[in-house]
């Protein structure tokens, strides 16, 4: 079975035939940049704040209420307009979401967007576990791992049709790292994997290990 970051890397590849040169240059030069950022580090134990989310209908929601007194998998992503990002979600759906559910532990989708794009990533990946706006980014705050981004970057960005500020809850142009953050049923970080450069991400196995290792 092919990976989930060998068929990242095949998206990445496509996608630099595809740019404009100037367009595709500048994400080279980000992801570079990222890639040599060390990983931020969430301590084990540490237990995340019951925050306040929104669901895909932009109804409030707490961390609490998704998780529902067991342990769960959150998965912070950067939006539905991110190819990297809807195929991992589409991976998870297929091969992640399945083992969780044997092993009691719910799946959760937390992005800056706004809850039209929640729904929107939803349907467009045929999504049956929870997706979630984290708004201003709060959540993945208390974890470290925003990245503020670039002037440069966000120009490219707009000349692609991308405007942060539109598509994001609350005009916050920021964005999280990609991660996988495993929490136990009192919401303590048990395990986290975050990715500073967004065309990789994490691979199925190395989450289910991480929830059996809850047990």
């Amino acid at each position: 079975m092919t990976s989930l970051n060998d068929q990242l890397s095949a998206i990445k590849a496509a996608a630099a035939g595809r740019l404009p040169g100037e367009v595709a240059g500048t994400f080279t030069n980000q992801q570079a940049r990222l890639k040599a950022l060390p990983a931020p580090v969430v301590p084990t134990g540490r237990e995340l704040p019951d925050a306040a989310l929104l669901t895909v209908t932009g109804a409030t929601t707490t961390l609490r209420e998704l998780l529902d007194g067991g342990p769960g998998v959150l998965v912070f992503y950067r939006g539905g307009w991110c190819p990297y990002c809807n195929l991992t979600l589409r991976v998870y759906q297929a091969e992640l979401l399945p083992r969780l559910q044997e092993l009691g532990a719910r799946l959760v989708a937390v992005s800056p967007q706004l809850p039209d794009g929640s729904l929107s990533a939803k349907e467009k990946a045929e999504l049956t576990f929870d997706v979630v706006s984290d708004p201003g980014n709060d959540l993945a705050g208390t974890l470290g791992i925003v990245d503020d981004g670039s002037e440069e970057v966000r120009a490219a960005q707009a000349a692609l049709g991308l405007d942060l500020a539109e598509l994001n809850e609350g005009g916050d142009v920021r964005l999280p790292m990609p991660a996988v953050v495993v929490v136990d049923a009192a919401r303590r970080a048990q395990w986290a994997d975050v990715h500073p450069d967004y065309t990789t991400r994490t691979e199925v196995a190395d989450v289910v290990d991480a929830v059996q290792r809850l047990k």
